[in-house]
């Protein structure tokens, strides 16, 4: 069973503050304004895999438009678990001078395949038409992926002095 991780927003005893509580629609939004990340899943025979997706948010789902023949629309559509990992770039100029890791979020679900054109009609079928080119929209498959349980983050909603304590830095945040 999980617990939820306290939130923080007291200045600690170490000077360096605490991480300020997350809310669900905080990482919600953190997701909307990315556009990768690496979705992993289990083969038929059990071999782990993962892989680099392009996605777009959209009603507290992450969609994914896959190639039909490609491994992901094949194993994820058997299997349907899948974990996911979001890397959000930080430190705006001053990374281009120092390295700067990404933030992070990552979360479980379940996920779904859909073909081509099955989601069409409304906000989303209207957004996920643009994702792949014009000649690939009626071979392409949709992979819709339901978060559940928690958000695990790094670096989210954090400055970049905090991001060099782990226990600054790291959340948990509900899903919902």
């Amino acid at each position: 069973m999980s617990t939820a991780v306290e939130p923080r927003d007291a200045a600690g005893a170490d000077g360096w503050g605490l991480a300020p509580r997350l809310t669900s629609e905080e990482v919600w939004r953190e997701l909307g304004r990315a556009s990768f990340a690496v979705v992993g899943h289990v083969t038929p025979e059990g071999r782990p895999r993962s892989s680099g997706v392009l996605y777009m948010i959209a009603d507290h789902r992450m969609y994914v438009v896959v190639a039909a023949d490609s491994w992901k629309a094949r194993h994820i559509g058997i299997g349907g678990q899948v974990s996911v990992t979001v890397p959000i770039r930080r430190g705006g100029l001053m990374s281009l001078l120092v390295p700067i890791p990404p933030a992070t979020v990552s979360f479980h679900g379940t996920a779904v395949v859909h073909p081509a054109g099955s989601l069409e009609g409304g906000a989303v079928g209207r957004k996920l038409a643009r994702m792949p080119p014009s000649e690939r929209r009626a071979s392409c498959r949709v992979i819709e992926i339901v978060p559940e349980g928690w958000f695990v983050t790094y670096g989210i909603g954090v400055s970049l002095m905090r991001l060099r304590v782990p226990d600054l830095a790291r959340s948990r945040v509900p899903v919902a």
